[in-house]
């Protein structure tokens, strides 16, 4: 381990990554690769919350790790590897679990949100404590997440606390990393929805799989606004708002630029320039993913997860001479 202060992040391998996961994630993940300790995750254990068939998660698991590494994720400069291969994050996640009434739990906005979709299983209910088990397992110094997820992060900083409060000073408390553009891509076709990998609409959802066609396709067919002007106002044009700053992650142009040369344009010209710098950028990720073999990143997952378990033991044997156990 470095002197550099850490992060942590993981992805669920549930569908194919999106549009979203590139700008809201896996783009920060590369560029916070110069500045801090990166520690990134397939979290598959939190991908058996919801029903699943084994033949996919095995699918998923692999083809989500492909897609990180095709990103950009530099596994020599990186840890990436699968939630299930450290057995740490488990045991920790029992332990933080006796710091944490069910209801809290039973108030986390996400839970209230999918249990009437997905009913009021234990997985759903605990999640955000694995989350903080995921978190504090490395000791990690801070954490990127969007909106959807900061409440799970207050969590995890309330459930460190009680934890150090009780047993002595062993986790730091996380910080939250949310960046300034793209922290969440919304959908296509209903531009106040978030992208989602499970949208039935097959226009709603730009995948890095997708081909330059299809993605040239899904962005002239995008939900825009009244009017014609193309202006930056995510209360009155939210459709046009999120092509912007699609346009400007992609562009590397500032979004009061690509105002002022496309403010006047109308739409069609607008989303043509848009689906050129979209499919322009995930083109050559999409090569690189093609480009890796299977075994490839197997060999790279696993050998990463060795050192992750290094950094995993040094924690949960701190842990458990805190609490006694040990």
């Amino acid at each position: 381990m470095t002197d550099r202060p850490r992060v942590f992040s993981g992805m669920q391998p549930t569908g194919g990554a999106h549009l979203g996961n590139l700008i809201g994630a896996f783009s920060n993940w590369v560029g916070m690769q110069d500045e801090y300790e990166t520690i990134y995750c397939v979290v598959d254990l939190h991908a058996m919350a919801s029903p699943f068939a084994p033949a996919e998660m095995a699918e998923s698991r692999l083809r989500l790790a492909k897609m990180i590494i095709a990103a950009g994720v530099d596994p020599n400069r990186s840890l990436l590897y699968y939630q299930s291969a450290l057995p740490e994050h488990s045991e920790l996640y029992w332990m933080l679990g006796t710091l944490v009434g069910v209801g809290q739990l039973q108030r986390m906005t996400q839970f209230k949100e999918k249990s009437d979709r997905s009913g009021q299983g234990f997985g759903l209910l605990a999640y955000p404590v694995l989350q903080a088990a995921d978190i504090l397992i490395h000791r990690a110094h801070a954490v990127p997440v969007g909106d959807d997820q900061a409440q799970h992060l207050e969590l995890t900083r309330d459930i460190a606390e009680r934890f150090n409060a009780r047993f002595g000073e062993v986790f730091p408390i996380p910080e939250r990393i949310t960046p300034e553009i793209g922290a969440r891509v919304m959908s296509l076709q209903s531009p106040t929805d978030k992208m989602s990998k499970s949208d039935p609409n097959s226009k709603a959802t730009v995948f890095l799989t997708d081909s330059t066609d299809e993605i040239v396709r899904k962005i002239k067919a995008a939900v825009t606004d009244a009017g014609t002007d193309v202006a930056y106002d995510w209360d009155d044009k939210p459709g046009v708002s999120n092509l912007l700053e699609m346009f400007s992650h992609f562009s590397g142009r500032p979004i009061d630029e690509l105002v002022d040369e496309y403010g006047d344009g109308g739409y069609g010209s607008f989303k043509m320039a848009v689906a050129e710098a979209v499919a322009g950028g995930v083109g050559p990720i999409r090569e690189r993913y093609e480009g890796l073999s299977d075994d490839e990143v197997t060999r790279v997952m696993e050998e990463s997860a060795s050192r992750a378990a290094l950094s995993a033991d040094e924690t949960m044997a701190a842990v458990k001479v805190a609490v006694g156990l040990s």
